[in-house]
């Protein structure tokens, strides 16, 4: 046998090694909701009415939650959301699944309320989320730490109370209703990033996609709309 031969079936196995695909990264396997969420899009892409009758049941109120953190009044807000769902039967069949359906649709109710503020000549590009709001402002007022002439200056002066077992504490004080009312005197910008990542469950990077902003400004925004309501709830919590 020539040293050809005999190399041949190593080499054949080095060939074959370099023409195969390389390993696809796996993805993380889907969640109970969004694998239900995929079991209703296959039905509605079917026809199943009862498909589109749950996903209105499901994603109604989110959308219209986030319509109003976008500063529609409740009555523009219901047609905002009205406008989203027509146009995600529009759009069903070009919905590739890239992001989750929640996010899609998100995307989706975005569009169409700067359509309509731009009808209504009242738009703020979502661009100026950027700049963040209040980005040069302190986040918790200057009296509740310590001034130079104290023992620990910059430390805590009053340090808020830890929220020890919130649901319970909160659920006296009718906590939906007090939240929503926080959520809602937010300024706009601090409010739309706290909606999708505190009441809706969106990741960071779902939010910086969807309201075109840098992690940096998501982050300062998050936690000024965060403290915010801390400041706001902290007395309720304290009673």
């Amino acid at each position: 046998m020539s040293a050809l031969a005999a190399e041949a079936p190593a080499w054949r196995y080095r060939a074959a090694c370099l023409e195969s695909p390389q390993p696809v990264e796996e993805k993380e396997p889907l969640t109970t909701h969004e694998r239900e969420d995929a079991e209703l899009l296959s039905a509605l892409r079917g026809g199943d009415e009862s498909a589109f009758t749950e996903l209105v049941r499901r994603y109604h109120g989110p959308l219209v939650h986030l319509a109003r953190s976008f500063g529609a009044g409740e009555a523009v807000a219901e047609e905002i959301v009205q406008e989203t769902w027509l146009g995600a039967l529009r759009g069903l069949d070009r919905f590739e699944q890239r992001s989750s359906l929640k996010t899609w649709l998100f995307g989706i109710l975005k569009n169409q309320a700067r359509a309509r503020a731009r009808r209504e000549r009242r738009t703020v590009p979502f661009s100026a989320f950027a700049g963040g709001e209040g980005s040069d402002g302190p986040t918790v007022a200057a009296e509740r730490f310590q001034g130079d002439g104290d023992n620990w200056p910059d430390h805590w002066a009053t340090p808020p109370r830890p929220w020890e077992d919130p649901h319970r504490r909160l659920a006296s004080l009718e906590a939906r209703e007090q939240l929503r009312s926080a959520i809602a005197a937010l300024p706009e910008r601090q409010r739309a990033v706290v909606t999708l990542r505190d009441v809706e469950g969106l990741d960071a990077a779902e939010v910086c996609e969807l309201l075109e902003l840098s992690e940096g400004n998501q982050r300062v925004l998050l936690h000024r709309g965060r403290a915010a309501m801390r400041s706001t709830l902290e007395g309720l919590i304290d009673a």
